[in-house]
């Protein structure tokens, strides 16, 4: 079966073989995790996906960042969802986009789960992240997808999560890949974590990521911490990436920071 068009109960706007939607008492009392890989097909591959609210903002996602789209959006989306990739029983994939994407699932099955609470969506993302593994597959098809969803749910529970990972993630990519994602999503918890990850964290290029996030913060909180840091930070190469975001930025404040720089010399 192929459908198409927006049916905002059962979206199954997506080109597929077939599209199900199942509510939350057709699969029981069961986890997130439990019920996507009970609705898959024991064989095959299934996609399976479920919608949650978003953070306000006119963010739209659609296939890789690298996208550029001519479209102009007025209002923007206030859902995401998130797809899941079964294949012989087995997680193989996340995929987050927000609903006015359109998308081709190239004949596979697609089941909808309807009625997924946002605890149980930050609990299946945060558990995925946790157990995905350190190869770049796991962190590029499960892991950042993963972070990226938790960026964009709407809630505390989601920045918690967020957080959670930034700080203490055995892997040093996947808490780089946070603090990016923390950056992108702004909020009250975003300065303090990524200004803590460049103070604190072992890794020297993860406090250059978090350097990096603070340039992706609205000006006002990122530019005033950057210079700061280019200013007093005792890594060298910490100090070097201050500078040059400083310099990317074309603020102001980075510009008479520069000249007062220049003019101490």
């Amino acid at each position: 079966m192929t459908a198409r068009g927006a049916v905002l109960s059962a979206p199954c706007w997506v080109l597929a073989a077939a599209c199900a939607l199942l509510s939350p008492s057709a699969l029981g009392a069961q986890t997130l995790d439990a019920k996507i890989h009970a609705a898959a097909a024991p064989a095959g591959i299934t996609w399976v996906g479920y919608r949650v609210a978003k953070v306000p903002g006119h963010q739209t996602m659609c296939g890789s960042e690298h996208e550029r789209t001519t479209r102009v959006i007025l209002e923007g989306p206030r859902e995401i969802d998130v797809l899941a990739r079964i294949e012989h029983g087995e997680l193989t994939r996340l995929r987050t986009v927000t609903p006015d994407c359109e998308i081709d699932a190239s004949g596979a099955t697609l089941v909808w789960l309807a009625g997924v609470a946002p605890a149980e969506s930050v609990a299946f993302l945060s558990a995925e992240i946790a157990r995905a593994g350190e190869g770049r597959d796991a962190v590029n098809h499960l892991v950042d997808p993963a972070l990226a969803a938790l960026a964009m749910q709407a809630g505390d529970e989601a920045s918690t999560a967020l957080v959670g990972v930034a700080r203490s993630s055995p892997t040093p990519r996947v808490r780089s890949q946070a603090l990016f994602w923390l950056s992108q999503r702004a909020g009250a918890v975003a300065l303090p974590t990524i200004a803590n990850a460049v103070d604190n964290d072992p890794d020297t290029d993860v406090k250059k990521r978090a350097v990096f996030a603070l340039s992706q913060l609205p000006t006002d909180e990122g530019v005033p911490k950057l210079i700061e840091i280019a200013r007093t930070h005792r890594n060298v190469e910490v100090r070097r990436q201050a500078f040059f975001w400083l310099g990317q930025s074309k603020d102001p404040r980075a510009t008479a920071f520069f000249e007062d720089v220049l003019l101490k010399r």
